[in-house]
């Protein structure tokens, strides 16, 4: 008896510790006009519940943090008390319904997420909006309130300054349904008919077991820094084709982002 109650004990602890899934990503950026480029690039993302944040064996621990301070809000506070805050300012509470978020991890101290997302359900579990925060490399955040379709599909202005060759102009239309075996984000720039931008995130789920994280963080070693270096390069290259820079506007501060 004392032998099945230990091994209880031992699933039971490891669940804790892993908790959350990870996504093997890859993920593409075209851009149609004026200039035609497109890359792509392999990476990957966590999936994880904000109340149930994955804690790691000691070891590990370099391989995948995750601080209140690298997303909206209070940097002393919690990610659920920051993203209910947020959605107080417009109105919305979810009377302590689950909230599920899509990012990338702290490695070896460094984190770069051009993209998080939140869903965020009510107290009887429905889905009740999607938020969506974007990050720049001049170190600003924002965040767009969404409420998705049945296909997780919503349409929303743009508002940020995102990239030196695009300005704040136009609607994103975006695909974001809540991951699940499979992972497919969309993001779809549209301006005076035309689709100038367009970026896809597509992965296959991975559940957060210690031969799993070791296999991400050795198959993309580094990856926050690489993700920054890697769009950074490509905006060296748009620079050497000669593509305008578009000065930066202020971007006012959101009410419970920053």
């Amino acid at each position: 008896m004392s032998a099945r109650v230990s091994i209880h004990r031992t699933a039971t602890d490891q669940a804790a510790i892993y908790r959350g899934a990870i996504y093997r990503t890859v993920i593409s950026h075209v851009r149609r006009t004026p200039l035609r480029n497109a890359f792509t690039y392999r990476s990957y993302s966590w999936y994880v519940d904000v109340d149930h944040l994955p804690q790691l064996p000691r070891l590990l621990r370099p391989l995948a943090g995750f601080r209140v301070e690298d997303h909206l809000g209070d940097p002393d506070g919690t990610l659920r008390g920051n993203v209910e805050h947020y959605l107080a300012t417009q109105g919305i509470k979810l009377d302590g319904g689950r909230i599920t978020m899509l990012a990338s991890a702290r490695v070896f101290g460094h984190v770069f997420n051009p993209l998080s997302v939140f869903w965020c359900r009510d107290g009887a579990g429905e889905l009740r909006c999607v938020v969506v925060e974007v990050h720049n490399t001049y170190g600003e955040r924002h965040c767009y309130l969404l409420e998705t379709d049945g296909a997780g599909r919503a349409s929303v202005p743009k508002a940020f300054y995102v990239s030196p060759f695009n300005d704040v102009d136009g609607e994103y239309r975006m695909k974001l349904p809540e991951p699940g075996e499979r992972l497919a984000v969309s993001i779809v720039l549209e301006r005076e008919g035309q689709q100038p931008f367009i970026a896809t995130m597509d992965g296959a789920r991975r559940e957060a077991t210690l031969r799993n994280i070791a296999s991400a963080a050795l198959a993309v070693p580094l990856a926050p820094l690489r993700v920054a270096a890697q769009i950074r390069w490509q905006g060296i290259k748009l620079w050497a084709r000669r593509l305008p820079i578009i000065k930066k506007p202020h971007h006012p501060s959101q009410e419970a982002v920053q």
